[in-house]
């Protein structure tokens, strides 16, 4: 059961992360929480026993192995790895400079990268184990003014899918977690990154629209964060997990309305598009 699982959670000092560590440690569970700051998690999460709180950048792929070895030396184990470290990224691609898309993936991309790649060892061992990645609608549909973000969590999402591939023979699940709007501190600032200099006057309408649409969700998202953990920790003890888990009616409307509209690309170019073969 998940009271009884070891748990190794990146990005756990505010947001969903913050709020799966609480929702987990009062159940019972053993956590390993990371922060770039252990004074904030501390600060957050509370001292408890069952938690250890862990300061890493997770750049570092040095300082993550240690990580993880922390964890399985403290706790004797691990069994779930939660990738939820991130933040989100917005603005018109012809303004995001190369150093604010490589910021981006650095955090996004590498970062999970780094903790998955040191924890698989562990997991492979024993044969058994849960990568949970999160990625967002984001990663299943592009947003207009998100290109970089959108470009982070498509990789997240590409990655686990074919991750899981590769760990099923082991007893390994992989789940793609694609949030829509719950309410964190995601859209305020500090957790999301903005280039704002030098805006370009052909994209100003784009651009109103998206800032006012930031401003109308942050703080009134319909998402509610305790029922998304609460699902994300049952999931854990399923025998059959989902690979791809969206959460949110309107996660669910991005989704079905992409389906719909690829079937119908799908289906108006396919005689030209199948025509490619060789005969």
């Amino acid at each position: 059961m998940s009271s009884t699982k070891i748990w190794f959670v990146t990005g756990a000092s505010k947001g969903m992360g913050l709020t799966l560590v609480k929702k987990l440690l009062a159940g019972g569970a053993k956590v390993a929480a990371t922060s770039r700051t252990v004074a904030d998690l501390e600060q957050a999460a509370g001292q408890h026993e069952n938690l250890l709180p862990i300061q890493l950048n997770l750049s570092d792929e040095q300082a993550v192995k240690e990580a993880i070895s922390a964890t399985i030396e403290h706790f004797g184990g691990l069994d779930v790895v939660v990738n939820n470290a991130g933040y989100g990224q917005v603005g018109i691609f012809e303004k995001i400079s190369d150093e604010y898309a490589r910021r981006n993936f650095e955090v996004n991309v590498f970062g999970t990268f780094n903790v998955v790649r040191q924890a698989l060892p562990q997991l492979r061992q024993q044969r058994s184990g849960h990568i949970i990645n999160f990625s967002s609608t984001a990663g299943y549909y592009g947003f207009g003014g998100s290109s970089i973000y959108a470009a982070s969590k498509f990789a997240v999402d590409g990655m686990s899918e074919a991750l899981a591939q590769d760990v099923q023979p082991f007893g390994i699940h992989v789940t793609a977690v694609k949030p829509g709007y719950f309410r964190t501190n995601f859209l305020s600032k500090g957790s999301l990154g903005v280039n704002a200099t030098n805006p370009i006057e052909d994209y100003k309408a784009q651009r109103e629209a998206q800032e006012a649409a930031v401003s109308a969700y942050d703080n009134n998202q319909p998402g509610d964060p305790e029922k998304a953990v609460d699902l994300l920790i049952r999931i854990t003890d399923s025998a059959n997990p989902p690979l791809h888990l969206f959460l949110g009616k309107d996660a669910y409307e991005v989704a079905r309305n992409k389906i719909s509209s690829v079937q119908k690309e799908l289906d108006a170019w396919e005689s030209d598009a199948t025509a490619t073969d060789f005969s």
